[in-house]
């Protein structure tokens, strides 16, 4: 007997190939077997449903997302699984929940940066032990962060690593390798990363590939000096031989919309006639979010957030730094908003731009933003407009485009105005970009979703509905998906997903979660 079927559904399997009427029976966890909609399938089952002529895909895979530092705090992830997001690879962006230091200095610079948590753990494959432990309702699987392993080895020190130092973190990516990390993520935006030259993250990038995993890159810029980044992100992967992976490929400065993102496409598909294996995923909105203190300048981090603080309430380098800052910013303070802060005294804040904040307080912009990040500690975050639609399209279409989210895994109640994405990424994708914009079939935004990711990844039992994978699978109607969720009320259900499974248990109906955590830490290889 079947522990559940469902039936007369529109089947995309996620490799592309055109929907199909059928069904789906599964049995302890995975599906066990997938028939035609006349076929022999039995309906010897515990629990038989209705698919009602709605179309059933795997479970979402968010490639890029930030919830290894979440899902502790927040672990049924409604973020997730209400939008259909059924395994997630945390880690990205160069910051990672691991490996952390033995030494406290190090390991108390980690957790300022990145979030508060116990850090019981020191390697990757501990921290998944961990996320085990706590149970979570989505798949988590971990790619390794660039930074977080240099914070391991030598702390917010703006200068080359010395041989010794080069070796230890060739080391800690090696095990974490080993431990099952699916490859390793820089953030050359961010500060410890942005201290790294090509040829550190060249020889870092050697390690992955004995073991099949990925480099995926936070360029060193996304705006006017994008080309440049994509040529050194190409390079590293010449050098070490590892595929090379563009996260949410976007260019943020007007000034060159709909002209340097024709040019970074050219190159990938340059690149990629040349033998490289090289990938991009995408966000589908027109606006980015980070953390506020991202608007100081790099070399004002060195010593982590202790550093930054520091120079920030020193007079004379705050006048250097504001300086930087409303230079960088010119004519954009206005499209850059509040989007949390972890006061209470700083709540009226959440919503309003940079440039309403600087009115109401009477001063300078760039006062506005660094006056709450000192009073926040840096736990301040941002939403920024900056890109525009065509461009967002052009990456989109990419048949090597898949998505992901950028966001992070929380409840509904999560304080503040985060980002609609964390809520609403891949039904957007269906209901605005396929569904009215028709920028393709289905079937191929399902693929980017599932067969895709899944294929980056290595997983070879998810993404797919094929006898034997795991059930993770969402049913939705596809005339009624919504992404409700926008910028001024992202913490909201997606209409239209009326069933979702991790592992073959029932995780959300109709909008609402059931409690279930079946989600699973993933290993890649194993």
């Amino acid at each position: 007997m079947y522990d559940f079927i469902i039936k007369n559904a529109r089947i995309i399997d996620g490799t592309s190939a055109p929907w199909f009427r059928g069904s789906v029976a599964v049995k302890d966890g995975k599906i066990a077997e997938v028939g035609p909609v006349n076929g022999c399938l039995t309906e010897d089952a515990a629990q038989v449903i209705d698919g009602q002529d709605l179309y059933l895909s795997p479970g979402f895979i968010d490639i890029h997302s930030h919830s290894d530092t979440a899902l502790f705090r927040h672990p049924l992830a409604e973020s997730r699984i209400l939008q259909g997001v059924t395994t997630e690879i945390g880690g990205n962006c160069g910051l990672s929940a691991a490996p952390v230091s033995h030494n406290p200095d190090k390991k108390k610079q980690l957790a300022d940066y990145i979030g508060d948590m116990d850090y019981s753990w020191n390697s990757l494959g501990q921290y998944l032990d961990a996320v085990e432990r706590k149970g979570i309702s989505t798949n988590l699987g971990m790619v390794t962060g660039h930074g977080s392993v240099r914070i391991a080895a030598m702390g917010f020190e703006n200068r080359k690593a010395t041989d010794a130092e080069m070796e230890t973190m060739r080391r800690l990516v090696r095990q974490s390798m080993e431990e099952g990390a699916f490859g390793m993520s820089s953030g050359l935006i961010y500060p410890p990363g942005c201290y790294a030259d090509t040829d550190e993250l060249a020889q870092l990038s050697e390690e992955l590939v004995p073991y099949g995993g990925y480099y995926a890159t936070h360029m060193r810029n996304e705006n006017t000096e994008i080309v440049e980044a994509l040529n050194e992100a190409l390079e590293i992967g010449r050098q070490s031989g590892a595929p090379v992976h563009i996260s949410h490929h976007k260019v943020t400065r007007k000034s060159v919309w709909q002209l340097h993102i024709k040019t970074t496409i050219a190159m990938i598909d340059k690149a990629r006639c040349e033998g490289m294996d090289v990938q991009v995923d995408q966000y589908p909105y027109r606006a980015a979010s980070t953390s506020l203190d991202s608007n100081a300048p790099d070399w004002a981090f060195e010593g982590g957030v202790e550093g930054l603080l520091a120079r920030l309430t020193d007079p004379e380098t705050r006048k250097i730094i504001n300086a930087y800052a409303n230079e960088e910013h010119k004519g954009r303070w206005q499209d850059t908003f509040v989007s949390y802060v972890a006061s209470e005294k700083n709540q009226w804040a959440v919503g309003k731009s940079i440039l309403e904040i600087a009115e109401i307080r009477g001063v300078d912009p760039a006062d506005a933003c660094f006056d709450l990040v000192v009073e926040e500690k840096c736990r301040v975050n941002e939403v920024m407009f900056g890109m525009c639609e065509e461009d967002i399209e052009h990456v989109m279409i990419q048949p090597y485009t898949m998505i992901g989210s950028d966001g992070e895994a929380v409840s509904l109640d999560y304080a503040g105005q985060p980002h609609p994405r964390w809520f609403g990424t891949f039904p957007r994708v269906i209901a605005h970009y396929c569904r009215e914009r028709k920028l393709f079939p289905l079937e191929t935004a399902i693929h980017k979703m599932t067969g895709l990711p899944a294929s980056r990844l290595g997983l070879a039992d998810r993404g797919l509905i094929r006898e034997g994978n795991w059930a993770d699978l969402v049913l939705f109607d596809f005339d009624k998906i919504q992404d409700n969720p926008d910028f001024d009320k992202p913490k909201q259900p997606c209409s239209g997903i009326r069933r979702v499974y991790v592992n073959g248990v029932l995780t959300a109906v109709d909008g609402v979660h059931t409690g279930a955590r079946a989600g699973k830490a993933l290993r890649k290889g194993r």
